[in-house]
């Protein structure tokens, strides 16, 4: 299964009064791991950014100034993310965005007409609720490290929410990844240290009614999540 985490930026909050976007990032999964492969662009907006936003990014319309437009990048855009489920926080705000981007652009193709999305927010307020649910609110809950995020920005918000996504929905591919930079499993097998679990008694606890009826829905979420490709509700 192929997933886009995606991100954007923008010199405002309104679609309807005209406000760009100034910035788009996207990071690849497949099948619940990191690829590697990105897709990041800054975009020449030709027009004044908001303060409330300028807080927000730090993006000046200067710096902006010699970047390409949205129709110079859409293309390789759509190309990137053609077929794959996309992962967006808040996805109706950034939807709308690059829609009315495509269609100033004059292109015939549309997200909705090439990807599936997940909204990561209604995901988090389904398993959360009542809680803050923003980036930096799950980054804090799932231990994902945002202390870089000083400011806003697409590429690196989209690598955050990868992380708190995959941890939001198993965490697997997570531990995986990171086993291969921990030092412990650099060591050959033979220098790995010991333990006698012979001798150590096993304790098993059983979940009360309560324990089994959260991990039920739990387990309903992450299946409406992945369309319905998990595993073990075929066993």
């Amino acid at each position: 299964m192929r997933q886009i985490v995606l991100d954007t930026e923008t010199t405002g909050l309104e679609v309807e009064l005209e406000h760009r976007i100034i910035e788009i990032g996207c990071v690849e999964l497949v099948n619940r791991r990191l690829t590697g492969r990105t897709f990041h662009r800054y975009v020449n907006p030709q027009r004044d950014i908001d303060e409330g936003a300028l807080e927000v990014h730090g993006v000046t319309r200067e710096q902006l100034a010699q970047e390409p437009t949205f129709a110079d990048v859409h293309h390789e855009l759509l190309d990137f993310v053609q077929g794959a489920e996309l992962v967006i926080h808040n996805a109706p705000f950034d939807l709308a965005f690059l829609e009315a981007e495509l269609a100033r652009s004059g292109s015939e193709r549309r997200i909705s007409d090439l990807c599936t999305v997940l909204d990561s927010l209604a995901l988090a307020r389904q398993m959360h609720p009542g809680q803050r649910n923003s980036l930096d609110a799950l980054c804090k809950r799932y231990s994902v490290d945002n202390s870089r995020r000083d400011f806003h920005g697409a590429l690196l918000d989209a690598r955050l929410l990868a992380e708190v996504y995959l941890a939001m929905t198993g965490g697997q591919a997570l531990l995986i990844l990171s086993g291969e930079s921990d030092p412990l499993y650099a060591r050959p097998r033979s220098e790995a240290p010991s333990a006698s679990l012979a001798a150590a008694p096993i304790v098993v606890i059983a979940a009360n009614e309560e324990e089994i009826a959260a991990h039920e829905h739990v387990l309903a979420l992450l299946d409406a999540a992945s369309a319905g490709k998990t595993l073990w509700r075929t066993s």
